[in-house]
């Protein structure tokens, strides 16, 4: 049984995005500091679909190409990420591991998994699970930030490691895609409006009386 809640949408009330004052929609714009009010995020599902996608592309050289090149007397030695998660295996560093591959590999997937979900569901889920839904977005919105594990490791150690060209640590090509990924499905989140799925429930609700 749905809940029928009265909203400040209903209402034609907008909330700033600036300074947060509830005001009328009607006015187009924030009577305390000027900005330009709107009721929902300008076009938020065609610019989070749209940033889903190009994350999703930026997500297979991510992984395909290597992240870390070594450079030393003997050649170039180059890491992939799913490589090094092995290799730290090999050696025993499983822990480490472990949470280079979550935070590297199976966070960024399911957050483009979840996001893509929440996106869809907007048109065309029926199912009144809007509180789980508000906290799964919440939750891949939270959690995206942490992707960028590999990114500091990579960072720190050219930063660090240049021992009088002997050995020189360079970033590969799926550092920088890696790093967009992170950047860009932060970016979706944020442009990604949770309150649209509420709106099909007081669509619906409004619809049965």
């Amino acid at each position: 049984m749905s809940d029928n809640y009265d909203t400040a949408a209903s209402r034609g009330l907008a909330s700033c995005h600036v300074c947060c004052k509830l005001a009328p929609s009607a006015g187009h714009t924030c009577p305390r500091c000027g900005a330009a009010l709107h009721l929902r995020t300008t076009n938020s599902l065609q610019i989070t679909l749209a940033l889903l996608i190009t994350a999703s592309i930026l997500y297979i050289p991510a992984n395909l190409y290597p992240i870390m090149i070594t450079d030393t007397i003997t050649g170039a030695e180059f890491s992939t990420i799913l490589g090094g998660v092995v290799l730290l295996i090999k050696l025993g560093s499983v822990p480490v591991a472990a949470v280079i591959f979550i935070a590297s590999v199976m966070v960024p997937l399911a957050k483009l998994a979840v996001m893509f979900y929440l996106v869809w569901s907007v048109e065309n889920s029926d199912r009144e699970d809007h509180r789980q839904r508000t906290k799964l977005y919440v939750a891949a919105e939270f959690i995206g930030k942490w992707s960028m594990v590999d990114v500091f490791v990579v960072a720190i150690l050219v930063a660090l490691v240049h021992l009088g060209g002997l050995l020189v640590i360079r970033p590969g090509i799926a550092a920088y895609s890696f790093a967009g990924v992170v950047l860009v499905t932060m970016v979706a989140a944020e442009y990604f409006d949770p309150r649209l799925m509420w709106d099909r429930l007081d669509n619906k609700n409004d619809s049965e009386t």
